[in-house]
């Protein structure tokens, strides 16, 4: 297992997180996985031994019932809170209320304090703004999160599903408060779902934050169990929650890109696809989620799958994302200003 900066800061996550929506089945989430405290633990055992030191929840994951279960199967386990790093979020409803919802410093602190209790800590590593709330001015939610690291009740905080422009106006807010960043963005990415190469990219490589990938099998289409006409596994959680939205034609191609691959190694299609996110320098950690302990250990095989430079070219290939301005602009107009790499002599090649 190799272990990777989280943004700008001196901890270091492993590159499998185990993503804990598939835990309990409250409030409709029993399509997720509906996994009982044993199976959880025996999950959480299994990882910690495969040297997974991260696992992330949310408070609205079963509504709570995730994060009861994670403390719940650390005590059983007897893992020391100082090994693993926990990552929780919020955002999302979580009842009926006008404010049990979004990034208000009200339901920020409502919420951290009921993610503790469930958890049985007295802190969370990585604290995670779920969403993007168009209400709460940023200044507000930030200075919420900054007050929760100067407590100790979070070490470290992230955001889910924002936008280049906002992530970096809230870099720009905190800079000149002297207030904590966000250090992490946790988003959609696969080899179907490359969306957030225009723009999210770019700003992840200037600025130094680190990247958590959600969905990384595109909600089960990239396993090679979905077929074109539509068929599937019965009960797969696709067939259940069409999510996330994917381009299928070319996350079929990729599959019959990545088939041969898997094939060569005996391996699973989800596993190449798994790799070829281990592959890209940007990416921090990839949360994986099962149902099963079978399923947990294809997904943990990747870590020992290098792909081949010819295979990374084939893949890129299939999975290329069509031009949009301005980036076909910018690539046909700006060829010569583009960094090169450094000669010793002074020279530019």
């Amino acid at each position: 297992m190799k272990y990777n900066q989280l943004g700008n800061t001196g901890l270091f996550v492993s590159q499998l997180c185990l993503g804990t929506m598939t835990f309990g089945g409250d409030g409709g989430f029993k399509f997720m996985g509906g996994l009982d405290q044993p199976t959880a633990n025996a999950m959480m055992a299994r990882v910690f031994d495969a040297g997974i030191n991260f696992l992330d929840t949310s408070n609205n994951y079963s509504y709570g019932q995730s994060e009861s279960m994670i403390g719940q199967g650390l005590r059983d386990i007897g893992v020391k809170r100082s090994d693993v790093i926990i990552a929780t979020k919020c955002y999302q409803r979580v009842g009926p209320g006008p404010n049990e919802i979004g990034a208000s410093r009200a339901h920020i602190m409502d919420a951290v304090s009921g993610s503790l209790e469930r958890l049985g800590t007295d802190h969370v590593d990585l604290y995670q703004i779920h969403s993007n709330d168009a209400v709460t001015p940023l200044d507000e939610t930030l200075r919420a999160l900054d007050d929760l690291v100067s407590s100790g009740m979070v070490r470290y905080i992230g955001v889910s599903n924002w936008q280049a422009w906002k992530m970096m106006k809230a870099n720009g807010i905190a800079a000149s408060r002297g207030w904590c960043r966000p250090e992490c963005v946790q988003a959609y990415y696969s080899i179907a779902g490359r969306d957030i190469e225009r723009e999210i990219a770019p700003f992840l490589e200037d600025q130094k934050v680190g990247l958590l990938v959600w969905s990384p099998l595109a909600g089960g289409l990239l396993t090679g169990k979905f077929g074109r006409d539509g068929s599937g596994p019965e009960g797969a959680r696709r067939a259940v929650f069409d999510s996330p939205r994917v381009d299928r034609e070319r996350a079929y191609a990729c599959v019959d890109a990545m088939r041969p691959m898997a094939e060569a190694r005996g391996c699973s299609i989800a596993a190449i696809a798994l790799a070829w996110l281990l592959s890209r320098s940007m990416v921090t950690s990839v949360i994986v989620g099962a149902r099963t302990i079978e399923q947990l250990d294809d997904n943990l095989s990747c870590t020992a799958i290098e792909l081949a430079a010819q295979e990374l070219a084939t893949l890129d290939e299939a999975s290329a994302l069509p031009a949009e301005y301005p980036g076909w602009f910018i690539d046909r107009q700006t060829p010569e200003r583009r960094p090169a790499p450094f000669v010793p002599g002074g020279s530019k090649t």
